[in-house]
């Protein structure tokens, strides 16, 4: 009874928010306008609003004019000195966390900084606007009643002097939750931020297991992973069976197509809910508002300014980017943001396209670095997605990891993608599976049509069937199991690739 009333009183609350959400559905630009002054006006006495004159600002013409766009590589350096302890730099407020961004397996680590504003009034007020989205669309719901099982990574002592840390987002959050999150929150703070990936699997399986668990929380290949061990302890055939009460699974940081249906198969009941996040370690961006439409509201009453660049005109710092109130329905964008962590005019890498204006709604279409361009064909992760579904669909396989990269011409030769795809249920037939993956990347893309055209640039794709638990073993190679880390999909070079190949290659001979 207890339990009950509690589920209900919370419920009630997450519904209150809802209306405010509707008020920045309904004037989207107004509400961008308000955070681009409270953000120029908060840091006006910072290093950087000296530096740019923020007082004098007075509308987004001016702050284009005035700011210039920016990637980590132009910010670093005032970035290392946050690191070190100076303050008042981009943000007014002390910045003691820093992000540890690693949207690829590069060894080159970027520190997103992270303030305190950013941590409640942007990811905190993200996952409370989550659950009253859910709630609202669920109104029967149960969830607070049991248990939230999340996956997160861990943190580190960044200067020991200065009391700072980094790590994965994830683990900021839960370092930073309110004591009464924490209390309906498995596991406990110290397995969460564990440091080994292996052990922590190991101990948040066995202690979740005796949890009444309603919700579940993190990056879809490493709740795969998760919930593999868990049936694997229990010996039953699904999720459903070890905590009868789950209802939803909330998840972001890799686009969830490849894995939907292996979620399904182990979380087969009808009702069951998956609910989409846009969230990254420069701030929230986007929920699922809608069950059954794979797009996402974007979020703009977080403490932070949404500017955007046309990928068709993107040419780096020296783009032109344009605001909210000119976008345009299916036009491939990168994002900019200005946010109450100090990011100023900061390129995020990521590319979206909106589905809807009114209320405005995204999809993730990729990364403005990872894409295949070697012959001219602009081939993003958004139409390989969509050709593996396709070929799945018809083919009855499922894929579980990917890469994919380009073979240069040689030898008056045309050119090749080269494709490693590791299976959880292979295709009948690998050529049949190659081919329809290449005719509908051809409807997708019409520059990679053209370049396959009579294979005048592009030859049929060449596709390499990964062994079982190769990518996972090629991230346990790199020291990157866990948190955000993730398999790098599309890559305009071959560094990726040629180690996966190898690796592949030194398994069958072994074998």
């Amino acid at each position: 009874m207890k339990l009950d009333l509690v589920n209900s009183f919370i419920s009630w609350r997450m519904k209150k928010r809802f209306h405010q959400i509707e008020l920045f559905m309904k004037y989207p630009i107004e509400v961008q306008q308000e955070v681009l002054q409270g953000l120029l006006e908060r840091a006006a006495r910072t290093e950087w609003g000296k530096r740019y004159d923020f007082r004098s600002i007075r509308n987004y013409e001016d702050f284009r004019s005035r700011v210039p766009l920016h990637f980590y590589e132009t910010i670093q350096a005032d970035v290392d000195r946050l690191r070190s302890g100076e303050q008042n730099i981009m943000w007014p407020t002390e910045i003691k966390w820093f992000a540890k961004s690693s949207g690829t397996t590069s060894s080159k680590s970027k520190f997103i900084p992270v303030s305190q504003e950013a941590i409640e009034e942007c990811h905190f007020k993200g996952g409370k606007d989550l659950l009253s989205i859910y709630c609202n669309n669920h109104p029967e719901t149960s969830i607070f009643s049991g248990m939230s099982l999340r996956l997160g990574g861990s943190t580190f002592i960044n200067n020991s002097e200065n009391n700072s840390f980094y790590g994965d987002l994830s683990a900021i959050i839960i370092e930073n939750l309110p004591f009464w999150v924490e209390m309906r929150s498995t596991p406990n703070n110290k397995i969460s931020l564990m440091e080994e990936w292996e052990e922590k699997i190991e101990a948040i399986a066995n202690t979740s297991i005796k949890e009444d668990v309603s919700s579940l929380a993190g990056v879809p290949s490493w709740m795969l992973v998760l919930a593999r061990k868990v049936l694997e302890k229990t010996g039953k055939a699904n999720l459903h069976e070890v905590w009868p009460n789950l209802e939803l699974y909330m998840h972001g940081g890799v686009n969830f197509t490849p894995y939907r249906q292996q979620f399904v198969d182990i979380l087969p009941n009808s009702s069951f809910s998956f609910l989409e996040t846009y969230n990254a370690s420069e701030g929230f961006f986007g929920i699922q508002d809608i069950t059954d439409r794979q797009e996402l509201l974007l979020m703009l009453d977080y403490g932070i300014f949404y500017e955007f660049i046309a990928m068709d005109e993107f040419d780096g710092e020296n783009s032109k980017a344009i605001p909210l109130s000119e976008v345009a329905k299916d036009v491939n964008y990168a994002v900019v943001i200005s946010s109450n962590a100090g990011l100023w005019r900061y390129i995020i890498g990521d590319t979206v396209k909106f589905t809807s204006t009114s209320p405005y709604r995204i999809q993730i279409t990729g990364r403005t670095k990872h894409f295949i361009n070697a012959f001219g064909e602009e081939v993003i992760i958004e139409n390989a997605e969509d050709a593996l579904q396709e070929a799945c669909a018809r083919t009855g396989a499922v894929v579980l990891e990917y890469t994919a990269a380009p073979v240069y011409m040689e030898n008056n030769e045309s050119g090749a993608h080269e494709w490693l795809v590791e299976f959880s249920e292979a295709p009948s037939n690998i050529e049949d599976f190659t081919d329809i993956m290449d005719r509908h990347l051809m409807q997708v893309n019409s520059d990679y049509e053209a370049k396959r055209h009579k294979n005048m640039a592009l030859k049929r794709p060449i596709m390499n069937v990964a062994r079982p638990n190769l990518f996972y073993d090629w991230l346990k190679s790199k020291g990157k199991l866990g948190g955000q880390h993730k398999v790098p999909r599309l890559s305009n070079n071959r560094n990726y690739i040629d180690e996966l190949l190898e690796m592949n290659a030194l398994e069958a001979v072994a074998g």
